[in-house]
C-alpha cells in the first residue's frame, strides 16, 4: 500500500505559492467539475471528487461567498471550516443571475464534465441555466441538483437543510435516551451522507456516460441517504408494525452494546454485535454462566436481557482504569474503543500509522492539519493539494483559460458578473 505520506502535498512554504498547483495525477485528473453549490452537501461532494484529482472550479456570487467560509471557528478572520470544504478548489466569482454571468457559465459548462448545484427547483432555469441550456452547450455534462427534498413532489420548493432531514428520515426519533427528547447530531451528518452519496451518483453517472456518450441529471435529495443508512426500518414496519423506540447507547438488537465510565473518570464504548465477541465480553466480566441461557444465541435475545448484561460489563469497567480496561478486552480479543475527544483523535497511534490526518500547507495562515482523504488508493492515490483559497482568487486564471482576455474580464467586472 502506498505510503499515507504520499496522500497529500508537501510543497513549498507558506506564502511561496501564488496560484494553485497543476492537476494531479489521480484517478479522476482530466474530469472538470463545477461546484456551484453553497454550504455544505454539494460543495463537499465537490470535494471529495477534487481529493482525488478532479479540476474542480468554485463558482460564488461576487458579493455573497459561499456561507461556510464564516461557518465556525476563524483564525485572523479566515474561517477554518473553508479551508477543509474549499481545498483542492480554484475559487471563481460569477453572478449566474446577471446575462454576462450566464453566458460565461454556459462557456465553462461546454469544456466541463459535472456541474453541482443545491438551489431551489426552478432557480436555474429561471436564470436560462437549467438543464436544456446546460445539455445544450454540453451534451456529455452530468448535472447534480441537491436539494432538501428533490426536483418534484409537494415539497420540493421548501428551503432544506440537513437538519430537517435528520428530523424526517427518522434519525432524531430513534437517537437520545428512551425518556429524553429527539436527539439532533452537532455536526453535518445528513450533509456529509448526502455529500458521499452524490459523488457516488456522478461517478455513477459518468460510467454511464462511458456507454451512451450523452450526460444526464442527478437528483438527489437530503432526505433519502439519510433514510438509506438508518437500514430496515421501513422493512420492519411494513412487516411487523415495528417502529424503533430511542434506547439511548444501547442497541435494540444486541447487548452488550454501551458506553461504560471507567475508575478514572475516562468512558469506553463496548460493542458485541456477534455471538463470539459477546461470549468474550461475559467471560472477561466474570460472567460465564449467562452464555449458556438459551437466549444468549441471538442479538435480539440478549438485547432483551440487556439490563443484566450491562450490568454486569458496567461494574467490572467501573472498578478499572481506562488502560487496564482496554489491555483487558484486547487480550481477549472482545471489541472495546475508548471514547476520544478531537485531541485524542489528533493523537492516536493508529490514526496517525493510516495518516488520516494530514498537514497541508497554506498560504494564508500556514501549515494547517485536517482530514486526510477520505480512502488509500494503492496506485493512484488522492492527494490535498492544497487548503480552500480566498473568495475569487482564481477567477482571472480561469476565464484566461476559457479564452478570455484581460480587457474582456475587466468589462465583466466592471459590469458587475464578476
Amino acid at each position: 500500500m502506498t505510503d499515507p505520506s504520499l496522500s497529500a502535498t508537501t510543497g513549498p512554504a507558506a506564502g511561496e505559492r501564488t496560484a494553485p498547483e497543476p492537476a494531479s495525477s489521480g484517478p479522476l485528473a482530466g474530469l472538470r467539475v463545477l461546484d456551484l453549490a453553497t454550504l455544505f452537501a454539494g460543495p463537499l461532494a465537490a470535494t471529495l471528487l477534487g481529493d482525488y484529482g478532479a479540476e474542480v472550479i468554485k463558482v460564488e456570487h461576487p458579493h455573497r461567498p459561499d456561507p461556510s467560509r464564516g461557518h465556525g471557528p476563524a483564525k485572523n478572520g479566515i474561517g477554518l471550516w473553508w479551508k477543509l470544504l474549499g481545498r483542492n478548489k480554484k475559487t471563481l466569482t460569477l453572478d449566474l443571475s446577471h446575462p454576462e454571468g450566464r453566458d460565461v457559465l454556459l462557456r465553462l459548462a461546454a469544456g466541463a464534465d459535472v456541474v453541482i448545484e443545491n438551489f431551489r427547483p426552478g432557480t436555474l432555469e429561471r436564470w436560462g441555466l437549467g438543464w436544456d441550456e446546460l445539455s445544450a452547450a454540453n451534451p456529455r455534462l452530468v448535472l447534480a441538483r441537491v436539494t432538501g427534498f428533490g426536483q418534484f413532489g409537494p415539497y420540493a420548493r421548501r428551503p432544506g437543510f440537513g437538519t430537517l432531514a435528520e428530523a424526517m428520515s427518522g434519525f432524531a426519533a430513534i437517537t437520545g435516551e428512551p425518556d429524553g427528547p429527539p436527539t439532533l447530531p452537532p455536526f453535518g451528518l445528513a450533509d456529509a451522507i448526502a455529500a458521499m452519496a452524490t459523488s457516488y451518483a456522478v461517478m455513477a453517472a459518468l460510467h454511464g456516460r462511458a456507454a451512451t456518450g450523452f450526460g444526464q441529471v442527478i437528483d438527489l435529495a437530503l432526505i433519502e441517504p439519510m433514510l438509506t443508512v438508518l437500514g430496515p426500518q421501513p422493512l420492519w414496519y411494513d412487516q411487523l408494525g415495528h417502529v424503533q423506540p430511542r434506547t439511548g447507547n444501547r442497541s435494540a438488537n444486541v447487548a452488550p452494546r454501551n458506553t461504560y465510565r471507567t475508575a478514572d473518570g475516562s468512558w469506553v464504548a463496548v460493542s458485541a454485535s456477534a455471538e463470539s465477541v459477546a461470549e468474550r465480553v461475559m467471560r472477561l466480566v466474570g460472567r460465564p454462566e449467562v452464555i449458556d441461557e438459551p437466549w444468549f444465541a441471538t442479538g435480539a435475545g440478549r438485547a432483551r436481557h440487556a439490563d443484566e448484561l450491562d450490568t454486569a460489563v458496567a461494574d467490572w469497567i467501573a472498578r478499572r482504569d481506562r488502560a487496564e480496561v482496554m489491555a483487558a478486552f484486547e487480550k481477549a480479543e472482545a471489541a472495546v474503543a475508548p471514547i476520544y475527544d478531537i485531541r485524542e483523535v489528533m493523537a492516536d497511534p493508529q490514526y496517525q500509522a493510516l495518516g488520516s490526518i494530514t498537514e497541508v500547507p497554506d498560504d494564508e495562515l500556514g501549515p494547517l492539519r485536517m482530514q486526510n482523504v477520505l480512502f488509500r488508493l494503492s496506485e493512484t492515490p488522492g492527494a490535498i493539494r492544497w487548503a480552500g483559497r480566498p473568495h475569487g482568487a482564481d477567477t482571472d486564471e480561469v476565464l484566461a483559460a476559457l479564452g478570455l482576455t484581460g480587457p474582456e474580464i475587466d468589462g465583466l467586472r466592471a459590469a458587475g458578473a464578476l
